[in-house]
């Protein structure tokens, strides 16, 4: 099967084909299922509460999960800014999308809390393609601090339970769901101490790397101390361009309550390019908002739009 890593560089690099206003449908769409979370980390804009917490509508979801299958996406992640576990319906959002609307690649990522053996399981026999955990703490008291939750223990466990609740799906079904992990790359000491705990769950995935600290559209521009990146720049190890943005053109976003957004860390609605809920995903996804962000993408100038915050940051922005 496909490494993560191949599936996140295919989608970061925009194809020649999707360097132009007006792009084919995305083959990758996330849709957030609810945009609550239960954590609140510092790295992350969602406990900031800039919007409402509440999960997307039933009718809304299949319809979307539907409409974006017969525009051609192919990869369906099932999550955005909120943290899916705590969705009561995932596994059979995870049946709609594999099963009814015959998505290929059904993915998720979890901050690993909520993710109970009973809960992946029921996932993975649904369909679930690929489950990826994001370890971001090296041991239990730095995970309470950067996400005022003592759970790092519970986090590990269940990771580790989901190995074998996958290697059981997979011997008794013959259905093979990709287990990963990623992590945000610190330097110096911190470094150390995270790769520490990255080489103690290495035998219980498949793939771990590690990704850069993003500023979160400038959310959360030196927060905590740190020194984010500019823009979202993929992985390390095959970082781009800030300018144009991937995310513009290669991954459709898609909040709980049915807005298109430009952006992989929307959490105020101020990248909202169309509202599916009156308006088609194909129209939406190439309505004039996204053309014209896209343009100045293209321009490798986005002073004055939604984006300029994000891409302009430098240390000490607010």
């Amino acid at each position: 099967m496909s490494s993560i890593t191949r599936r996140v560089d295919a989608i970061t690099a925009i194809p020649q084909a999707y360097l132009t206003a007006a792009p084919p449908p995305p083959r990758s769409v996330k849709i957030e299922l609810t945009a609550r979370c239960d954590l609140q980390c510092f790295f992350c804009a969602t406990g900031y509460k800039l919007r409402d917490r509440a999960d997307i509508d039933r009718d809304l979801l299949v319809r979307l999960l539907h409409e974006m299958r017969a525009a051609g996406v192919e990869e369906i992640g099932l999550f955005y800014l909120g943290e899916s576990m705590l969705y009561p319906r995932l596994a059979e959002a995870v049946a709609v999308a594999k099963r009814d609307c015959g998505y290929p690649y059904v993915f998720l990522t979890t901050n690993g809390r909520m993710a109970s053996p009973e809960k992946v399981r029921a996932c993975m026999e649904a369909g679930l393609d690929s489950l990826k955990f994001s370890i971001n703490a090296a041991d239990a008291r730095q995970y309470k601090e950067i996400t005022r939750v003592d759970a790092f223990d519970r986090v590990i466990a269940n990771l580790k339970e989901a190995r074998a609740v996958r290697d059981a799906v997979l011997a008794q079904t013959g259905h093979r769901c990709g287990l990963y992990a990623s992590s945000i790359l610190y330097d110096g000491e911190q470094k150390e101490r995270m790769q520490r705990t990255v080489d103690a769950i290495l035998p219980y995935v498949d793939e771990h790397y590690y990704l850069p600290l993003y500023n979160q559209a400038g959310f959360t521009a030196g927060a905590g101390g740190t020194t984010p990146v500019a823009g979202n720049i993929g992985r390390v190890g095959a970082l781009r361009d800030p300018l144009p943005c991937w995310a513009v053109f290669t991954e459709g976003h898609v909040t709980y309550d049915g807005k298109l957004s430009a952006c992989c860390f929307d959490h105020d609605g101020r990248f909202d390019m169309g509202d599916l809920t009156t308006t088609p995903f194909r129209d939406a996804w190439n309505g004039a908002r996204f053309r014209d962000l896209r343009a100045a993408h293209l321009e490798r100038d986005v002073t004055g739009t939604v984006c300029e915050r994000c891409i302009a940051y430098r240390t000490g922005d607010a």
